[in-house]
């Protein structure tokens, strides 16, 4: 197993910085996750961390060993690319034992390191094959199986389940998992699908415009997320997300847009200031039109099979209402919604960022937002 830390990597492309400043630590036997959208500088981070591309500025420390300016071959490190990069005129047995013959491995060793890493992937029966005659699933194993029988400290994959149709990409999800699980080795996965990251990584860092967004578990960034950002690229639905004001009334505190107003929970008299309010659709709820803090009408309704989505209208806004099928809702109809306050997020309407509210020790009711 292999420890990865980031000191202020950074890469420009001329006057285009593609990654800003970036400082991680991967731990031993994790499998972190970096997420973003197409351009946010994930591919070329794992590519600097490779050794395939050096870094503008900052260090990457393999074990605590500076190898910043390391060839690829000195790192112990295993890249698995997203077009597998297979030898088409190589059985599987050669393509897997390909790095052990450019280390001078013995016949014998070879062949019974690659039976042993064709145990582990299922791949005992492909050995005699081209790559040619595997499907896209088996192509990926025979990849994973070339970085696998070189005993690397460190995996690293860019987007390697891309190019698979969603059936066979969520089987070799949990192929992957269930390597990582019994390797006990440190991963790193580039990937832009939310899903991949949420089912994968034990840690996601999300990364935005080349900057890290967040950095935390599954459950942290999608729970609590750090930004408006992560908010809205988390989530199938997103987060909804809408215009507000925080406001307080007779010392209570609510959060106020065009069609609703949502109570907070929180004694305390402060200022008004405006925010931007979040919530999962997951969280919002039908109720009773004299309990409705929030009032809209239905757009539409999408039939996902075992549940359903409706968009509404709110205000000028629109958010999406997530629930069990049938909802009982058509297009046209009133909605009175309702959503608790530990469901709510509340962000910076600046800067994006989170707020927290914290109890100031002056005054014990009265609570100060601060970016978290």
């Amino acid at each position: 197993m292999s420890r990865i830390q980031l000191e202020g990597v950074t890469r420009q492309f001329g006057s285009v910085t593609a990654v800003d400043d970036i400082w991680l630590d991967a731990e031993d036997g994790d499998f972190l996750v970096l997420l973003g959208p197409s351009g946010c500088g994930k591919s070329t981070l794992l590519r600097m961390i490779a050794g395939l591309l050096p870094p503008t500025g900052g260090r990457v420390l393999l074990d605590g060993r500076d190898i910043t300016h390391t060839p690829p071959r000195g790192r112990d490190l295993a890249m698995v690319f997203q077009s597998y990069a297979l030898y088409p005129h190589l059985s599987v047995a050669r393509n897997i034992g390909f790095p052990l013959r450019s280390r001078g491995w013995s016949k014998s060793r070879i062949k019974a390191k690659v039976q042993e890493v064709a145990g582990v992937l299922d791949l005992d029966g492909l050995l005699d094959r081209r790559p040619k005659e595997l499907s896209g699933g088996q192509r990926q194993r025979v990849a994973l199986g070339r970085a696998l029988v070189r005993d690397p400290g460190a995996f690293l994959m860019d987007e390697p389940l891309s190019n698979l149709d969603s059936k066979l990409r969520a089987t070799t999800r949990a192929e992957i998992s269930a390597l990582h699980r019994r390797l006990g080795a440190t991963f790193l996965y580039v990937t832009h699908d939310q899903v991949e990251a949420m089912t994968m990584a034990t840690k996601i860092v999300l990364l935005n415009n080349g900057k890290v967004e967040q950095v935390g578990t599954p459950e942290q960034v999608y729970d609590e997320p750090a930004s408006v950002f992560v908010a809205g690229f988390l989530g199938s639905p997103a987060m909804n997300l809408l215009e507000a004001s925080v406001q307080a009334t007779d010392g209570v505190l609510s959060v106020r847009g065009r069609g609703f107003h949502l109570p907070l929970g929180i004694d305390a008299d402060v200022p008004s200031r405006p925010v931007t309010l979040g919530v999962r659709p997951e969280h919002l709820t039908l109720t009773a039109p004299r309990d409705a803090t929030i009032r809209g009408r239905v757009h539409s309704v999408e039939n996902l099979g075992s549940e359903e989505v409706a968009h509404v209208h709110v205000g000028e806004a629109r958010l999406c209402l997530r629930g069990q099928r049938p909802l009982g809702l058509r297009a046209g109809d009133p909605v009175p919604l309702t959503a608790q306050p530990q469901h709510l997020h509340l962000f910076d309407a600046t800067s994006g960022r989170r707020l927290a509210w914290e109890t100031t020790h002056a005054t014990a009711s009265a609570p100060a937002a601060t970016s978290a």
